[in-house]
């Protein structure tokens, strides 16, 4: 069975990841700062700060021990707050920001890398956003992590190219994950696609670059956004 680590697991779109998965018939290591509780057998829970680098090294060192090998890596955690004008935001938010979305992406690829040797296929799919290349005021933090996980993915699949991992990244647009039926005509209307995201459609998209079969996309990053940075916006 393949095992498959999920960071940021406890809620939204983590958590539909970490059970759509498990229902997809993979065994699920579901990772947060949060602590979580899942009804699945096929997933458990271990707790990480992704800010600490020995709490990855440990993490990946009881995943060894307990359950063996893992074949998939999905770097979904990440801090979306702090959206503060620049004259405003602290060093240490930004700071915050960037250890957690970026540099944890990265200790966990790293880390992972090692505990997918010696197995015949691999895939780290790491989650950008549509705001790394498209954004609003305020999000520099956010944004900075992301556009640099976008780097970090074309990078890792150039290195990675003697191996079998591939790695790609997703960027989504709006996905709800809170009440959906609250959202507006004038929400689902401004999306090409005609409605909000909602993280099943993540997940979908997650589930089919993980399968073997896609080893041919590799260093891609995917919009999930229902067209909407495709959009020009005018003042009427």
């Amino acid at each position: 069975m393949e095992r498959v680590l999920i960071t940021g697991a406890s809620g939204g779109i983590g958590r539909t990841l970490a059970e759509g998965f498990a229902r997809a018939g993979y065994f699920v290591i579901a990772t947060d700062l949060n602590p979580a509780e899942f009804h699945s057998k096929q997933i458990v829970f271990l707790q990480a700060d992704l800010q600490n680098e020995r709490e990855i090294s440990t993490l990946y060192e009881k995943i060894r021990k307990m359950y063996g090998p893992i074949h998939i890596l999905i770097n979904n955690a990440a801090i979306s707050k702090f959206q503060k004008p620049v004259w405003e935001i602290s060093a240490e938010e930004f700071d915050r920001v960037i250890h957690t979305n970026l540099r944890g992406s990265f200790l966990c690829a790293k880390y992972f890398i090692a505990a997918n040797q010696g197995e015949s296929y691999g895939r780290i799919i790491n989650f950008a956003s549509t705001r790394w290349h498209q954004n609003e005021a305020h999000w520099e933090a956010y944004g900075a992590s992301k556009g640099g996980i976008v780097s970090l993915t074309n990078s890792l699949c150039v290195s990675l190219m003697d191996t079998p991992i591939t790695v790609n990244a997703i960027s989504p647009g709006w996905i709800e994950t809170g009440d959906y039926d609250a959202l507006t005509e004038a929400d689902h209307r401004q999306h090409p696609s005609g409605r909000v995201g909602k993280p099943e459609d993540v997940l979908r998209v997650c589930l089919f670059l993980a399968a073997k079969e896609s080893d041919f996309i590799n260093g891609a990053n995917i919009l999930v956004d229902g067209g909407m940075t495709k959009r020009m916006f005018y003042v009427e």
